[in-house]
């Protein structure tokens, strides 16, 4: 098992570990979830957007609360959204390479795109 040497720094390869008849992957640091801006549009016609820098998004709804999230890259080029509002309300869905499909707790859809 070598090592690679980035910058001064020795890392090694990102290979299975198993601890405990386990097979677990190592993570991978940093994202490649581009930044950009979020918009969103659900069935009714409400709109939610705002911005994202790596695995963290912020997004205000047209009522003005604010949603905070995260963006968790798959091993099949997917994205999957997890969002919060402060009063413990939760929207969560997935990425792909057409757009982003969101689904509230109350199965209302949400459909939108990173610009």
């Amino acid at each position: 098992m070598g090592t690679r040497v980035i910058g001064r720094f020795a890392r090694p390869p990102l290979q299975p570990i198993i601890l405990h008849g386990m097979i677990y992957r190592r993570r991978r640091r940093g994202s490649v979830i581009r930044p950009g801006f979020y918009r969103f549009e659900s069935q009714q016609r409400r709109h939610m957007f705002g911005y994202g820098d790596g695995d963290f998004v912020r997004l205000r709804d047209e009522f003005g609360n604010i949603w905070q999230g995260i963006a968790e890259e798959s091993d099949d080029n997917t994205v999957r959204f997890i969002f919060r509002d402060p009063e413990g309300r939760r929207i969560s869905g997935v990425s792909d390479s057409y757009g982003v499909t969101l689904r509230d707790e109350f199965g209302n859809t949400w459909r939108g795109f990173l610009d």
